[in-house]
């Protein structure tokens, strides 16, 4: 682990302590000093993430320091759409997902800027990429929105909220169709790039792997619907530890080398 003594740095450091600060500002119950602080944190996360793009002259999404930067920034606009539509809490967690996808940029993973790829100039490159972003952390807040029933407990605490296990499904019905679509605009940027749809690439196959497992918790809670609301909610976090094997050990392991080497 390596401080980063730079803007870039002192910008990601900001952002990690107002998530920090709103976390535990909001479990001794002062929510509203709490949001204040966390629109804070979303506003200088925002503004880590400009300056990156300032600073590499593209879109940055290129590697895992940029990735984690840019998952981070939207962990805020989900908290507001998953109260205030899909009417799912969970707002302290949240803010301690923002700090932890800011701790690999902040400490772990180079910043130093690089040259896109020929393969990575594709015009689907930012839109695939977003789309799984924004995918992925959908599926870590209905992770967390599911360890809950995995205990048993069945219901929020907040009367207005939707009981645990139906903010994981909703969650899941919000992520699952941007799952589809990064897939398969994956394929499509695979047939320009590399002149196939497939590849059998490593990361396309864990890909592939998490999106079936999210289809098995979809056929499950059909059949079974909520008789067996544990077995849903484990399959909830199934699907996401498949996730985290395909942005992180897929990308970070010598097993795996692939074509998606780039993104170390």
């Amino acid at each position: 682990m390596a401080i980063k003594f730079s803007v870039q740095g002192l910008l990601i450091y900001v952002a990690i302590a107002a998530y920090l600060v709103a976390f535990l500002t909001g479990i001794l119950r002062k929510k509203r000093v709490a949001e204040y602080i966390y629109q804070s944190g979303f506003v200088v996360a925002v503004i880590a993430f400009a300056y990156r793009w300032y600073s590499v002259r593209h879109v940055p999404l290129q590697n895992l320091f940029e990735i984690f930067l840019g998952m981070a920034m939207l962990v805020y606009l989900l908290s507001v759409f998953s109260r205030r539509v899909l009417r799912i809490g969970g707002e302290a967690a949240d803010m301690l997902i923002g700090a932890v996808l800011l701790v690999p940029p902040g400490f772990v993973f180079d910043a130093a800027a690089r040259k896109l790829p020929p393969a990575l100039q594709c015009w689907l490159f930012g839109p695939h990429v977003a789309v799984y972003l924004l995918a992925y952390v959908i599926m870590a807040k209905a992770t967390v929105q599911a360890f809950p029933g995995l205990i048993g407990k069945t219901n929020s605490q907040q009367s207005h909220l939707v009981p645990y296990e139906e903010g994981t499904y909703r969650l899941i019905c919000f992520g699952f169709p941007l799952l589809t679509l990064g897939l398969i605009m994956g394929s499509w940027w695979g047939k320009l790039a590399w002149g196939d749809y497939w590849g059998w690439d490593p990361k396309e196959l864990w890909s592939l792997a998490s999106w079936l497992i999210y289809v098995a918790y979809f056929h499950w809670r059909y059949m079974f619907g909520k008789k067996h609301a544990r077995v849903n909610s484990l399959l909830a976090v199934v699907g996401f530890v498949a996730i985290v094997i395909t942005l992180l050990w897929v990308n970070l392991s010598r097993l795996f080398a692939g074509l998606h080497s780039y993104a170390r």
